[in-house]
């Protein structure tokens, strides 16, 4: 490891120029805020950057997102392609809020066309702490490293009380079976409590998977559709209903 990467990692090793960071890191806090300050209630979609169009998962998260955008919800993906893509197209084609938290990487990574609310993140940190303040459920497609990081936060807030009880959904029973069979394992082995398992549903049904963030969303923290509109038109034409208001909703 060279010197440059030393001090990069080592927050001992801070020097004036590197505690400029600090700054950064708040101005990316600060403009992100304000630009979600209009999201209320969302649910973030997790999964693949690397699936194409016509793939199943492409198909499940365009139709999921729009359900939801149609419920009153916004969606909010990491802005990419693959499934972020899919579900910032549904949420946006019936007129709901489509949120692409992007991150800025060296590779794979470019936003979007779908998100009609674009947030340019440097730090992954970042962007998960606001992932997170804005979602009342999350949903899990198939995916990789990216989407399993993101999968465990949110269990692990929930299961931590840093959250409150929001849903957390896995969609296709095949492809996330490994990983149920791992956590059974974990509490086979008392790492995990077996209650923890109820956390997660896991489900090819959209229609169960819609009903269960109906309860446990909606139902559970008093949602209610907002009639609130976003002229779309000069004389407001196209305007469409969005969001949710709460009656009063715990947060973490």
């Amino acid at each position: 490891m060279d010197e440059r990467e030393r001090r990069q990692y080592v927050v001992d090793a801070l020097s004036i120029e590197e505690s400029w960071r600090i700054f950064r890191i708040m101005a990316e806090f600060v403009d992100a805020i304000e630009t979600l300050s209009e999201v209320r209630h969302a649910v973030s979609i997790f999964g693949s950057a690397r699936t194409k169009p016509g793939d199943p998962s492409y198909q499940i998260a365009e139709t999921l997102a729009g359900l939801l955008a149609e419920q009153g919800f916004g969606v909010i993906t990491g802005g990419g392609p693959g499934v972020m893509e899919a579900a910032n197209k549904g949420a946006a084609e019936v007129g709901g809020q489509s949120v692409g938290m992007n991150i800025r990487l060296p590779f794979e990574q470019k936003p979007n066309p779908f998100a009609n609310i674009n947030i340019d993140y440097k730090y992954f940190f970042i962007r998960k702490v606001l992932l997170f303040k804005y979602s009342y459920a999350f949903i899990a497609l198939p995916g990789g490293i990216g989407t399993i990081d993101e999968l465990f936060e949110a269990v692990t807030l929930v299961q931590t009380g840093k959250v409150a009880s929001f849903p957390i959904v896995l969609i296709g029973r095949t492809f996330w079976r490994p990983l149920e069979d791992l956590l059974q394992h974990l509490v086979a082995e008392g790492t995990v409590g077996a209650a923890d398992l109820r956390l997660l549903l896991v489900t090819d049904d959209l229609d169960e998977a819609m009903a269960h963030i109906q309860k446990h969303a909606i139902e559970a923290f008093g949602l209610r559709p907002r009639r609130a509109v976003h002229p779309v038109g000069w004389l407001g034409e196209g305007a469409v209903p969005t969001g949710m208001v709460p009656a009063q909703v715990p947060r973490g």
